[in-house]
């Protein structure tokens, strides 16, 4: 845990734990749904590994967060007191997309952006079996141009190789575009119409691409004029 601030108020007592770096952006990806060491780092691709370990050992003794540990398999489940932080994130986020509107170039992602997608899927809404979307960034450096999201019935997995499956849809972009969309700055409508995304492959599912992915909740936020 951080430096005390020597205040009894507990807004101060809370920051104590919450405002150490990384500390709840790994509470964001908890209450998200991630559970194991691999998905939590996926959520936040620039932490290092040794500094995530750490972070989480201060989150269990804090009653944050319970370690279950079952042979090879360890998960990071929320207590009740890591629970109740999820209204804490969630009104962060509203905050943020509604007075901090600008994302300079250094906060665009393909990783996260992709992980982020991969876990707010409509599986109703897509076709049956396996279904692949291929994502191109032509703007991006030649390690960060291509990307699949491989969807099944029950789960989806975000691939930065090939996976050797058939590809369903093409969808060709900028990531700062995508990311726009993804953030609610720009809608599904409007940058199809604009061509800021092009999409490839049979007309019905290009029609449909866009009940594939749910949109954050922050998404919906009503935002003021920008000057």
């Amino acid at each position: 845990m951080g430096s005390s601030y020597r205040q009894f108020c507990p807004v101060a007592k809370a920051m104590e734990l919450l405002d150490e770096r990384w500390t709840l952006l790994i509470v964001r990806e908890l209450v998200t749904g991630s559970q194991h060491f691999n998905e939590l780092r996926r959520g936040v691709p620039r932490m290092s590994p040794s500094l995530l370990s750490k972070r989480l050992s201060q989150l269990a003794r804090a009653g944050i967060v319970d370690r279950h540990d079952d042979g090879s398999d360890v998960r990071y489940v929320l207590t009740p007191a890591g629970r109740e932080l999820r209204p804490v994130v969630e009104a962060l986020a509203v905050w943020g997309i509604r007075w901090i509107g600008e994302i300079g170039e250094e906060d665009l992602d393909p990783k996260l952006l992709l992980w982020d997608m991969h876990r707010n899927i409509d599986h109703d809404a897509v076709p049956d079996g396996r279904t692949v979307v291929q994502f191109r960034f032509p703007e991006a450096s030649a390690r960060s141009r291509d990307w699949w999201l491989v969807i099944t019935p029950d789960d989806a997995d975000v691939c930065d190789a090939d996976p050797g499956y058939p590809v369903a849809v093409t969808m060709t972009t900028s990531l700062r575009r995508m990311t726009e969309v993804w953030r609610g700055d720009l809608s599904w409508p409007d940058a199809l119409r604009s061509g800021a995304i092009t999409l490839h492959g049979p007309e019905s599912l290009r029609r449909a691409v866009p009940r594939w992915f749910t949109l954050p909740v922050f998404a919906a936020v009503s935002r003021p004029p920008r000057s």
